[in-house]
């Protein structure tokens, strides 16, 4: 029989922000898989990115310090969105989105989504339509890249959900290339030998 979870919803997101200790997956900086991916774009063409779920949103601020200026940032809850706005005070007002990622109009098209656990934050029955929604907003031959907890956590009833790559490819494989998928070789400590470093580009 299929769980059943509680709506994860913006309330839910604003309660779990404003409770000390229910962030325990924030990093407080981009990840080292990220930082290394984002080093090696070129600033200068500009690409239009999406960070869903983007929480506190270290990669959006990470790439603007960078000199990317097409960073857009969405999230449920304004918590986020304003502390990222409070650590950036020059990002675009006008890219702070606070919406629902599978609410978001595939005429909004994206060069590149960056993927920093949101897909473990959304109720595991959504994740087909993840995948399917990734590839309505890209244009073509966009590209989805982050990471995936190739992991599953025992018991789980809230966010972080887990899973496996087998299960994942499965969801992507309509949509995809497989460019990398693959555990990655620089993760932080905690998360080593239990992440997927993905980039996929859009059929």
């Amino acid at each position: 029989m299929q769980t059943v979870f509680p709506a994860f919803d913006a309330a839910y997101w604003r309660a779990r922000y404003a409770t000390p200790g229910r962030a325990g997956w924030d990093a407080g900086r981009a990840t080292p898989p990220l930082r290394a991916y984002f080093d090696q774009l070129a600033v200068a063409s500009q690409p239009r990115i999406l960070i869903p779920g983007a929480g506190r949103a270290y990669e959006a601020e990470y790439l603007h310090r960078r000199g990317f200026r097409h960073v857009v940032v969405a999230d449920l809850a304004p918590e986020p969105l304003a502390a990222l706005a409070g650590r950036v005070p020059d990002f675009p007002a006008e890219n702070l989105w606070l919406a629902d990622f599978f609410a978001l109009d595939p005429a909004e098209k994206f060069d590149l989504i960056i993927e920093q656990t949101f897909f473990c934050a959304i109720d595991p029955s959504q994740r087909p339509a993840y995948a399917r929604q990734c590839a309505a907003l890209l244009r073509p031959g966009g590209k989805v890249v982050g990471l995936l907890f190739d992991t599953e956590f025992a018991g789980a009833s809230e966010p972080p959900f887990g899973g496996s790559r087998a299960e994942y490819a499965a969801y992507f494989a309509p949509y995809f290339e497989f460019i990398h998928f693959e555990t990655a070789y620089n993760s932080l400590t905690a998360r080593a030998g239990r992440e997927l470093f993905i980039c996929l580009q859009k059929l």
